[in-house]
């Protein structure tokens, strides 16, 4: 007979954080995070300095999550296009069910204010690792500048996730349609047999 291992208090209260601060906001207080995580505040300061600690590491542990949600596996689909257009589609899934309140990390940014705050560079670092993961698609297609490509994909990806989140903006495929206009524009076309035929200067 197995027995399943209850959480930690550190598990409990990563948990308890990633949701609270989702849907409440990072401004929630410590009493509430140690009642919503079964956590006496000692054992809290035990485990973490700060609040600002455990948020960070709360945000740290969402972004394998995240990742596994948004991109695509490797191969699937093959061409590049198809596969910026993937994290679209999967966020206009995600943006579409109860409880949506947009990117945890660019929430946090936002709240938080600070550059600095340990969240933030946190969710900075996680932010660009989509940044990334667009620049090399873009770069296997070829295209003219991967980095610009990649920075303007990044800012249709956060202000349709950021507005879906506000409940100010149904996507309803917006956010992939505009997406696929941009690639459009860069040259980021469907090839022949779905494959990406990139359009560059001097290149026919």
């Amino acid at each position: 007979m197995t027995t399943t291992q209850k959480p930690g208090p550190r598990d409990r209260l990563l948990d308890a954080a990633a949701g609270l601060f989702y849907r409440e906001g990072v401004a929630t207080g410590i009493d509430a995070l140690c009642k919503a995580a079964g956590v006496s505040k000692r054992s809290m300061y035990q485990l973490f300095a700060s609040k600002d600690e455990v948020l960070a590491a709360a945000l740290e542990r969402q972004g394998p999550v995240v990742d596994a949600r948004l991109l695509p596996p490797p191969g699937e689909p093959a061409a590049p296009r198809d596969r910026v257009l993937y994290v679209f589609e999967r966020m206009e899934e995600v943006a579409a069910g109860d409880g949506y309140r947009g990117c945890p990390f660019l929430a946090a940014q936002v709240e938080l204010k600070d550059p600095e705050h340990p969240a933030s560079v946190v969710a900075r670092r996680t932010k660009q690792g989509l940044t990334d993961f667009f620049r090399a698609e873009a770069a296997r297609a070829a295209v003219a500048d991967p980095e610009l490509l990649a920075r303007r994909l990044t800012l249709i990806f956060d202000g349709a996730s950021a507005r879906a989140g506000i409940g100010v903006e149904v996507l309803d495929g917006l956010a992939v349609t505009t997406a696929a206009a941009v690639l459009d524009a860069a040259g980021m076309t469907a090839g022949p047999a779905g494959e990406a035929a990139a359009q560059v200067p001097g290149r026919r």
